[in-house]
């Protein structure tokens, strides 16, 4: 479990110091012609942007969840799961939103269904004009959105409640099977950004977050086993 919980942390380290030096080098223009930054911005419904829309949205959710079981467990390494999972989405959501910032686009796009981009093929702008309900209950690289949320992995209102209610081991193997369901979302949606993202250092975060949340899943299923409980269907 030390050897998952450290090559988890050097996952993520690796995809920090990639936006890091990213965000950077695109402030100064990259080749160090700031005037071309904007030409080449992603378009407003290109996987890059919707991308970091989406899971800017599904991050925060991630830290709401690690928030909630620091408050009703006293279990150290759940407690340190919860504390390492906050802080490094809480700072990849900066970085996400950041970028959009920097590209000159918004945040929210109220005609963007969640995950549209998925499937958009114009990088420069296009709208792909997918249905607002096309992907609820459709499984997206393998994860599901189940009715009541938003997105695959995430957890339903109804959910959070249930995990704020909750106390000790109860609400230890609950937050633990809700990541996992969360981290199966999030390795989903960023193998599509690592497959259809063009911009480099956005590619080299979303692949940063694949392998940092798959060593992640394997913590948390050795977690789960040591609590006599397993991740959800």
């Amino acid at each position: 479990m030390t050897r998952t919980y450290w090559a988890a942390g050097t996952a993520v380290l690796l995809a920090l110091l990639f936006a890091v030096a990213a965000t950077v080098a695109s402030a100064s223009g990259g080749d160090g012609d700031g005037s071309r930054t904007s030409s080449r911005a992603p378009g407003l419904y290109s996987p890059d942007a919707g991308f970091a829309r989406d899971m800017a949205v599904h991050h925060q959710q991630a830290v709401e969840m690690s928030f909630i079981v620091r408050d009703r467990t006293k279990d150290e390494p759940v407690r340190g799961l919860a504390y390492d999972i906050a802080n490094t989405q809480a700072n990849q959501r900066g970085m996400l939103l950041g970028w959009l910032d920097l590209w000159g686009l918004p945040k929210v796009v109220a005609d963007e269904p969640p995950m549209s981009w998925m499937g958009a093929a114009d990088e420069h702008g296009g709208h792909a004009g997918h249905d607002t309900g096309a992907m609820a209950g459709h499984d997206m690289g393998g994860a599901t959105t189940k009715p009541g949320a938003l997105m695959p992995g995430m957890a339903t209102k109804e959910e959070l409640a249930q995990l704020g209610a909750a106390e000790g081991r109860d609400a230890e193997v609950l937050y633990l099977q809700l990541m996992t369901d969360h981290h199966k979302g999030g390795v989903a949606m960023a193998q599509g950004c690592a497959a259809q993202c063009k911009t480099p250092a956005e590619r080299a975060l979303a692949q940063g977050m694949v392998e940092a949340q798959q060593s992640e899943l394997t913590l948390m299923a050795d977690m789960l086993k040591q609590r006599g409980a397993a991740p959800r269907g």
